[in-house]
């Protein structure tokens, strides 16, 4: 009997694979046409060369945003925030803790050093530091903290605290390093360190806005002054990097603040508060403590450039009007 489909038969199962699914059919691969022979094979190798530099390029370029940045590369930028912070170094003695605070510098690309009143010696020793020689060849001398200091916005201090009776807000380093940064994208920033024997005196101190510590066994609280100058900067060089924003009010440098306290300070002399130093340029020590306080004070009101030009306006009108013998020399 037959068999198939319309019978009502069984299929052998090769054959109704045969019958009802289409054989398949085998494509071979298309080979890649060759490129037309060159005139200039010359030519043709530059261009070649070329679009394969482009594209190492592009993949170099591509790898660099999956990786991290250098290890040994810093988040300032050296010709601005770096550029903005002056490292003074008041009184220094020693001249390997001057060549290790120079070297420190040239580490972590802080290149403006400012030494006041240093020992003539040490200092001419420290000048042939290892690695440093430049950056103290251009180093800065200045007689006093304020000419140093004349034109930065903030003025930091550093100390060890001990048993001081501080008149001043005291920052850890961590802290105090994000606001340097913050400031330093927009105006000078002074880091004041005290000579390897005292420190900073107090009428230093008087010339800071605010101070920072280096966190520190209690039990031994200073620090050599080149590891000090060490540590700092490599606190500045490591704080994450801010985005410089403009400021509503530019802040008064030092100078600005120095006038003004002069003025108020020969205000309250002629009102009778300070006392007049006999000898007219020598300065009582009693008064030195109510100078300091009054400089404080100044420092405390954090005057905009615009304020402190005002504030100095009205003092010179008050002198103007008691008469010209009351005006103070400086500005007569």
């Amino acid at each position: 009997m037959p068999t198939g489909p319309c019978k009502g038969g069984n299929f052998r199962p090769g054959w109704q694979a045969f019958c009802f699914y289409p054989l398949p059919v085998y494509v071979s691969p298309r080979r890649p046409r060759k490129p037309p022979p060159c005139a200039r094979s010359h030519a043709c190798s530059e261009l070649s060369a070329a679009d394969e530099s482009r594209r190492h390029r592009s993949l170099f370029t591509s790898l660099l945003c999956c990786f991290p940045p250098d290890v040994n590369s810093s988040p300032l930028s050296p010709n601005a925030e770096s550029d903005r912070l002056r490292v003074i170094l008041v009184a220094p003695r020693n001249p390997l803790n001057i060549g290790a605070g120079a070297r420190a510098m040239s580490n972590f690309g802080f290149l403006h050093l400012r030494v006041v009143n240093p020992y003539e010696l040490a200092f001419r020793e420290a000048r042939s530091a290892v690695g440093a020689a430049p950056l103290l060849a251009r180093a800065e001398e200045f007689k006093t903290v304020a000419e140093a200091v004349a034109d930065c916005t903030l003025v930091v201090g550093t100390t060890a605290v001990g048993q001081r009776q501080l008149q001043h807000p005291v920052r850890r380093l961590e802290q105090a390093a994000s606001l340097i940064r913050k400031r330093l994208a927009t105006s000078p920033v002074a880091l004041l360190f005290g000579s390897e024997k005292r420190g900073l005196s107090n009428e230093d101190l008087s010339h800071c806005h605010w101070l920072l510590r280096i966190p520190t066994r209690e039990e031994h609280r200073s620090m050599n002054l080149g590891q000090a100058v060490a540590v700092c900067l490599y606190e500045l060089a490591s704080a994450p990097q801010t985005v410089a924003k403009p400021e509503k009010h530019l802040a008064a440098s030092a100078a600005e603040l120095e006038r003004l306290t002069a003025l108020l300070l020969d205000a309250l002399r002629l009102s009778g508060y300070l006392k007049s130093s006999p000898g007219g340029s020598q300065k009582r020590r009693s008064a030195a403590p109510t100078e300091e306080k009054i400089r404080r004070l100044v420092r405390r009101l954090h005057l905009s450039a615009t304020d402190a030009d005002l504030t100095l306006g009205i003092l010179r009108q008050i002198f103007w009007k008691l008469g010209p013998s009351k005006v103070p020399p400086a500005e007569s």
